[in-house]
């Protein structure tokens, strides 16, 4: 596999023929809060032995769900599945103070999973509130991540997900409002949205750095980057994984077709009737082992080249939370 710059140039065949190939889009796949949530429920489970109880996906993936299940996971929707006393993990998209509140009721042992970008945004959601502001948060009101968020403060924080939801809000003061968003959202919704926001109130004020989290603006900047040159974009990801869905949006937008597959099985071959070069990325929770199955089935398809197309370096890392660190420490000396 060779590496490349942006624009690659299209090989071809002794007879001048373009030759099918696939391009591999760097960075892909897994984000740092991503591995640093699955590697909580391993060492969890190592640590402290199964069962370890999840609440929601601990990321929304499906490869990844069941593997860390086979290891001894149990995944509930609600604590009230947990039994009294047993140890928790909450999942990288947060939770309200609401359910932190049901596992001291219920006492819980909690190991908090939450990626530290969506902390940020609670953090945010708690500080605009305590000084007063009318909150609106972009983003997709179904998501565990805007739930949680949205609980920091739900008697002043509203949910738009659309410019006609903008439009109609109404607020207490419109001197005073303040915009938080969802970490996975589409870069360019984000703008419109925001742009929206700034035309309905002209004080309004945000966070002092973007809410989207870095990684799903690198995979949307990868994809930005190198769909015009595909026929085709396959984005790795699960349905229920926003950033992933994101991707599809981002290339369909730029007029290149591309479909969202949890595995390789899930192609259909006459998708690529007539496709010289794919593009492939993954969203932050798909696993790299899906990945190459994809450039596999598509080698066994007669894309023979592959390149792996690098738009920017990627070097973001996570410390485990406290519950983690104290357990795995080693005892002191006598």
């Amino acid at each position: 596999m060779s590496t490349l710059t942006l624009d690659p140039p299209v090989s071809t065949d002794n007879t001048g023929a373009s030759q099918k190939r696939v391009l591999l889009l760097k960075p892909r796949g897994f984000c740092a809060g991503v591995v640093r949530a699955v590697d909580i429920v391993k060492i969890a489970l190592d640590t402290f032995g199964a069962p370890i109880y999840v609440r929601k996906e601990i990321v929304h993936n499906s490869y990844v769900v069941d593997d860390l299940r086979q290891k001894g996971a149990i995944f509930v929707n609600e604590l009230d599945e947990v039994p009294e006393g047993k140890r928790v993990i909450y999942s990288a998209h947060g939770v309200s103070p609401a359910v932190r509140e049901r596992a001291k009721e219920r006492g819980l042992k909690v190991i908090d999973a939450t990626c530290p970008l969506v902390t940020k945004v609670h953090v945010e959601a708690i500080k605009f509130a305590k000084q007063g502001y009318s909150l609106v948060l972009v983003g997709h009101r179904d998501h565990e991540e805007v739930e949680g968020t949205q609980g920091e403060a739900p008697d002043v924080t509203q949910v738009v997900s659309t410019i006609e939801e903008v439009e109609k809000l109404v607020v207490p003061d419109p001197d005073k409002v303040a915009y938080l968003t969802q970490t996975t959202l589409s870069l360019d919704e984000a703008k419109y949205m925001i742009e929206a926001l700034k035309i309905k109130f002209p004080k309004i004020v945000g966070p002092h750095a973007q809410d989207i989290c870095y990684a799903t603006e690198n995979r949307q900047t990868a994809v930005k980057n190198v769909a015009h040159g595909a026929d085709l974009v396959l984005v790795v990801g699960s349905r229920n994984s926003s950033n992933s869905n994101r991707l599809v949006e981002v290339s369909e937008n730029l007029g290149t077709k591309s479909y969202l597959i949890d595995k390789a099985e899930d192609i259909n071959v006459a998708w690529l009737e007539g496709v010289d070069k794919v593009a492939i990325t993954a969203g932050a929770s798909a696993p790299e082992v899906l990945v190459q199955e994809v450039v596999a089935y598509l080698q066994g398809r007669g894309y023979g080249d592959v390149d792996e197309v690098e738009v920017m370096p990627e070097n973001v890392r996570f410390g485990l939370p406290p519950e983690i660190v104290q357990a795995i420490a080693p005892a002191p000396r006598a």
